[in-house]
């Protein structure tokens, strides 16, 4: 791209963000928040910065990013130990409680219309304005995999300024210079070897100013990061004793189950005496959108839940499936243009009036995570109080408030572990219900769980996908490549309802295919923002599931339409040097090029894409066998490239997660509607990978990337793509559309 055209697309976003920080505060971007641990310490106990807290009898570590089964608890609280010289597992853990001093400094990598891998002056300049503005709006946030590029500078600082302080006080007491003590175990380690522990030392502690800035660790020296780990709460999910928020319990509380309407309207009327004949049914009550039961236990609230005879209004969205697509296929206009995201070369002049052109379609898909929706919240004179799991706790408090009237200050909010997410848990709706409901029952503790069906009928998808590429190639490579791409704004769903509107072009719809790492000479990608359709939400890796299958799908005909190799033309085409790595790793992992061995069945083959999301290209690819009951996955090869790797053994077991999630959901997945309503309400009808399918998946991290990167979600957007181009491969049958099983039996 020219520079004049990278400039003019760049400006708009990266300009507004930046004079947005400036004018909004260059002060007030410069002071760091409170510490919220300050306010309510311990007697004799110290916090030297938000992430520390130490008294006579433990040490406490705050892990502010929620933790839905990818582990984060566990490294949060190995980065801070590794600097404080703590033993593995010899400190108490706690999430903490919502404050603006645990804004997340990753977000802005992604937000911005720059591709990772550029680090020119602009693109730096607008990720710094869009982390002062997160800043500035104390963006408490678990996703986006920035988990641990958010924590691996500051958690380790927080750890050493600790360190350095316990041992600045133990100097004072015992004589000896700083320099000659050392740290050991939550220890301070005396010349003469014995030892003052960190609990001993915290009322000194406090007295005296934190060390500043001290240095850190280099990674040589690291005795936990960098090696496997056992995670903090492996020994209690193997034994069943770890403690969900839908395992919790409050004395004196209440049950209740709600029923929302699956059109996303209101109630147009209703009959509940069938519900309050049950003699365990204490009460029907009306909330915002529904009605809600209450019980003496969960099962008796959701069987008053089903007794109720509801009248909704309809949806404000076309009521049939076949309309959505058509919306869809409608919207391919300037009217609908949302941005040129990617204008490289000429594509108008370069393709031909006869060029290749497919469409690709990518279903909604609920998140049906294992653990349904759940919260308690207690609603008395003295405030709000929520347990629940959640991956933006300051959005918990500010629905609770604006739910009930209360404060924002008196709404506390306790975070718990989350059963599976896949970004459910960004939305509050759950916390503004429950909240209703207490709000009506004031001095009672509610308990508020949904029914599974209830779970996905009100679920907010991951959004619906429309893709048309046109390409042409020429000596056996591909030389221009025009991609559109429409698909409602999923940012701009969920920011209305967090009351957050107003913004500019969705970078969501064509992620994954504006930012592919590919040098193709003419290479342009359109999004098309579509109005009116069903409400969505963010779903793991977002946007890259939709846009990476369309790219990666066309691409693949493109280059074996030009009689080339997927991978052998792939490798050339990446222009970034770590995504040509992955895809040289990949291949050598899964030694393509060579004849798969004979097997049993019609068929077998190999099929190759690259994603990148969220900063991290990854490279998969699956092997298959068509055999006479379907379609068998035989093996995945993943390579990635995240920089440093702080637990391999986590690591591995998160790309596996990754990868058997997309797979199922590729296969198997998707949420249509009929009458205005989702006909998929279960695992039944949305039924993920099965444990006899699951392949065998081999990971492989080259460790060469210049940033440290998150791996939570990755892993999912290739799957679909190398899974469609592995069928072809193995039987021919070219599958444009999600999930592959409308079109293709799986054994």
């Amino acid at each position: 791209m020219s520079l004049r055209k990278f400039t003019r697309r760049a400006f708009m976003v990266g300009s507004a963000v930046i004079a947005g920080g400036v004018a909004f505060g260059v002060y007030a971007a410069r002071r760091d928040p409170d510490n919220p641990l300050e306010s309510d310490l311990p007697e004799g106990g110290v916090t030297f910065n938000p992430w520390v807290l130490i008294d006579a009898q433990k040490v406490t570590l705050i892990v502010p990013h929620a933790d839905k089964g990818q582990g984060v608890m566990s490294v949060q609280s190995a980065l801070l130990a590794e600097e404080m010289d703590l033993d593995w597992g010899g400190f108490e853990v706690s999430f903490g409680t919502p404050a603006k001093a645990y804004w997340n400094t990753a977000l802005g990598d992604d937000s911005v219309p720059f591709r990772a891998s550029d680090d020119s002056t602009l693109a730096e300049l607008a990720r710094g304005g869009a982390d002062i503005a997160f800043k500035l709006l104390g963006m408490q946030v678990t996703g986006g995999s920035t988990t641990v590029p958010d924590s691996f500078v500051k958690l380790r600082e927080a750890g050493a300024m600790a360190r350095e302080t316990l041992k600045a006080a133990a100097a004072l007491r015992s004589g000896v210079a700083v320099a000659d003590l050392r740290s050991e175990g939550g220890a301070v380690i005396l010349p003469d070897g014995s030892r003052i522990a960190y609990t001993a030392l915290a009322a000194e502690a406090a007295a005296i100013d934190p060390v500043a800035a001290p240095a850190l660790r280099p990674p040589a020296e690291w005795r936990l990061l960098g090696k496997p780990m056992q995670r903090l709460d492996m020994v209690a999910k193997s034994t069943g004793t770890a403690r969900y928020g839908i395992d919790l319990a409050i004395e004196g509380m209440v049950h209740a189950a709600i029923r929302l309407s699956p059109h996303r309207g209101a109630v147009q009327s209703f009959d509940d005496s069938a519900a309050r004949a049950l003699p365990y049914v204490r009460d029907v009550l009306q909330i915002p959108g529904g009605l809600a039961v209450i019980a003496d236990n969960s099962w008796h609230a959701m069987q008053g839940a089903e007794a109720l005879d509801i009248d909704w209004a309809p949806a404000a969205y076309p009521p049939e499936q076949a309309e959505h697509w058509q919306r869809l296929s409608d919207s391919f206009t300037e009217d609908a243009l949302d941005r040129t995201w990617r204008d490289d070369g000429d594509v108008q002049a370069a393709l031909p009036a006869d060029a290749l052109s497919a469409e690709y379609r990518s279903p909604y898909v609920a998140h049906a995570a294992l653990e349904p929706l759940s919260a308690i919240v207690r609603v008395d004179d003295t405030g709000v109080e929520i347990w629940s799991g959640h991956q933006m706790p300051r959005e918990v408090q500010k629905a609770a408030a604006r739910v009930t009237g209360i404060e924002l200050d008196r709404v506390r909010f306790h975070n718990h572990l989350i059963g599976g997410s896949f970004g459910h848990r960004l939305e509050p709706d759950f916390i503004a219900h429950a909240s209703a409901i207490a709000n009506q029952l004031r001095g009672t503790p509610v308990k508020m769980t949904f029914r599974r069906e209830e779970d996905f009928a009100t679920d907010f998808p991951r959004h619906i996908a429309m893709g048309r590429g046109r390409g042409a190639m020429q000596g056996g490579q591909v030389v221009a490549l025009d991609l559109q791409i429409a698909a409602p704004s999923v940012t701009r769903s969920q920011m209305e309802r967090l009351g957050i509107p107003g913004l500019g072009p969705d970078i969501q719809i064509p992620a994954g295919a504006w930012n592919a790492p590919y040098a193709i000479p003419d290479f342009r990608v359109r999004a098309y923002a579509v109005e009116g359709l069903a409400p969505v939400s963010s779903w793991r890796a977002v946007g890259a599931n939709g846009a990476g299958f369309i790219l990666e799908g066309f691409l693949d005909e493109l280059i074996l339409h030009a009689g080339a190799d997927p991978l052998g033309e792939r490798i050339p085409l990446a222009s970034d040097p770590v995504a040509r790595g992955v895809l040289e790793a990949v291949g050598e992992m899964s030694g393509w090029g060579t004849a798969l061995p004979e097997g049993r069945g019609r068929g077998r083959g190999r099929g190759v894409a690259m994603v990148q999301s969220f900063c991290v290209p990854v490279a998969e690819v699956v092997e298959v066998t068509a055999t006479d009951s379907g379609i068998r996955i035989d093996k995945v090869f993943v390579a990635c490239d995240v920089g440093p790797v702080l637990d391999p053994v986590n690591f591995e077991n998160l790309v596996q997660g990754g990868v058997v999630f997309g797979l199922g959901a590729a296969m198997n997945c998707e949420i249509t509607y009929a009458g205005g309503a989702a006909e998929q309400t279960n695992f039944d009808s949305h039924e993920g990978m099965r444990l006899y399918q699951c392949p065998d998946i081999q990971v492989r991290s080259l460790g060469q990337a210049a940033k440290i990167r998150g791996i939570g979600e990755p892993p999912v957007p290739p799957t679909a793509p190398a899974l469609a181009n592995a069928i072809f491969a193995a039987t021919g049958q070219r599958i444009r559309e999600l999930p592959l099983h409308n079109h293709i039996d799986f054994a």
